[in-house]
């Protein structure tokens, strides 16, 4: 009988550090997810290529979960993230489907670096670094919502600019800010700005659909000015923005920087 009980009170104290393992675990995985933390590593820190390459083997439907993976463990394994979304879905979590389309929404269109590469003159290079959210004064003080692609050879209306991914137009037209700019829907959601053109290429119509890889104009140094064709307040360059629309309708930018880094070898060749 003594034995019975002795066995019994161990079998409970194996049960209780079971159970405690288990709600230690769970609560270290709460911690781990932070939401806000999460919001701003989406935003604003860097991909891992590794992790966007798995676009380029036909992985779309893995990339989402890898990438949320990613902004919460570091890990850009396939197993890490599966078994980062088993949990989620256990616990019946919005949190992945939400950040999933966020992620889907900035990546899973891109196609082609913005700029295509010269075929005949070295010279014809671009350059860029990550500006976003640098402090801006003009209009007021105010955020750097995009990256800059800087010209090496100052002169507008020479480097062409192709849209980075399928979509419709849902702005074009004078911008008091941006200048000449276009503004293209990816199917994914996601909202591709291209601003400071020198001119267009087309006479773009809101709604007309673009394919990945179509030239929408040329690199210049428009905006600035409240007068449409105000030029020369700033060197000739690209400014490029990325938004998405939040879970509560809100527009929100999204650091291109990381994505022009993916998009850095997957560029057009063009003659200019």
């Amino acid at each position: 009988m003594k034995k019975i009980g002795f066995f019994l009170l161990i079998g409970i104290l194996c049960l209780d550090v079971q159970l405690f393992s288990h709600v230690r675990q769970e609560a270290e995985f709460a911690c781990v997810i932070d939401r806000d933390r999460l919001y701003t590593a989406f935003r604003d820190e860097q991909v891992p290529l590794e992790v966007y390459e798995t676009i380029a083997d036909g992985k779309k439907e893995e990339f989402s979960e890898r990438m949320f993976c990613y902004f919460i463990t570091g890990d850009t394994g396939s197993d890490a993230a599966g078994h980062l979304q088993k949990k989620l879905e256990r616990k019946k979590s919005p949190i992945l489907d939400e950040f999933t389309s966020y992620i889907d929404a900035v990546w899973q269109d891109v196609t082609y670096f913005p700029i295509p590469q010269s075929q005949t003159r070295e010279e014809m290079d671009v350059s860029y670094c990550d500006s976003w959210m640098q402090s801006r004064t003009f209009g007021g003080k105010r955020g750097h919502e995009g990256c800059d692609i800087m010209a090496s050879v100052n002169t507008r209306g020479v480097y062409p600019v192709v849209s980075m991914t399928d979509g419709v137009v849902e702005a074009v037209g004078w911008l008091k800010l941006g200048g000449w700019r276009i503004g293209i829907r990816s199917p994914s959601g996601g909202y591709f700005y291209y601003a400071h053109l020198a001119e267009y290429a087309a006479d773009f119509e809101v709604g007309e659909e673009i394919n990945a890889g179509e030239l929408l104009g040329f690199m210049g140094d428009s905006g600035y000015g409240d007068t449409p064709g105000t030029v020369g307040n700033f060197p000739v360059h690209l400014h490029i923005g990325i938004y998405i629309n939040d879970a509560d309708g809100n527009e929100v930018s999204v650091n291109p920087y990381w994505v022009l880094c993916a998009l850095d070898d997957k560029k057009l060749v063009y003659d200019y």
